[in-house]
């Protein structure tokens, strides 16, 4: 058993202008680094004995104040893992909605039907993105049983993990809350995954809210 203390990013302007990020390596912004310090002050002292995050930068700056206060018992040094990154969506990274409905119409149409083997071009399609996720948060709970990890990823990242363990369906929008620096705990234990709080935001409580990237209203009916 491997208890995972799970956190998306902080903001980024991208994050504001609601641009698909995916694997561009976009930098926090301002508010987004304010989050990440508050972060780190909320899990001060944390009982936990490893900091893993993916190796876009945003990720790494959000792991920053975490390592700074020092989790209690936690070795030294952040673990980078590329597979811990966002889903890769191909040719329209970087785009927001509208650029996208004007670039690639047939593609985004294809999209919002959430249709979990449909990918943009060079893309991943959802189920290639979770086999990916789930490979790498099981390997690590098997690599560090009977530990608490903090692991640091993004938006996409945390979709997954919450699906499988809610056992949803890979098609359909996301139907779980995922704010930017968020806490999330699970326990994983051999292929099942516990939720035991999700979208913890206490120390945000005061900060500006944060932009909401609601898929259901984009979502079109799913013709298989």
């Amino acid at each position: 058993m491997t208890e995972l203390i799970l956190i998306r990013h902080g903001e980024t302007d991208w994050n504001r202008e609601l641009r698909f990020q995916g694997q561009v390596d976009v930098p926090l912004n301002a508010v987004g680094h304010e989050q990440a310090r508050r972060l780190g002050l909320r899990l001060a002292g944390e009982a936990a004995h490893l900091l893993v995050c993916s190796d876009l930068t945003r990720t790494q700056q959000t792991a920053l104040p975490i390592s700074q206060h020092s989790l209690q018992a936690i070795k030294p040094g952040t673990v980078l893992d590329a597979a811990l990154r966002e889903q890769n969506f191909g040719v329209v990274d970087g785009m927001r909605v509208d650029e996208i409905q004007t670039r690639h119409p047939d593609a985004w149409a294809q999209w919002t039907r959430f249709h979990a083997d449909y990918a943009f071009s060079g893309g991943e399609s959802t189920r290639q993105f979770h086999a990916r996720v789930l490979m790498a948060v099981r390997g690590l709970a098997l690599a560090h049983a009977r530990q608490t990890l903090v692991v640091v990823t993004h938006g996409g990242v945390l979709d997954m993990i919450y699906r499988t363990a809610r056992a949803l369906p890979l098609s359909g929008p996301r139907q779980s809350e995922i704010p930017n620096a968020g806490l999330n705990r699970v326990r994983i234990e051999g292929d099942a995954i516990e939720i035991l709080s999700w979208a913890d935001t206490q120390h945000l409580a005061d900060m500006p809210a944060q932009p909401v990237y609601d898929q259901s209203k984009l979502a079109q009916p799913l013709v298989d």
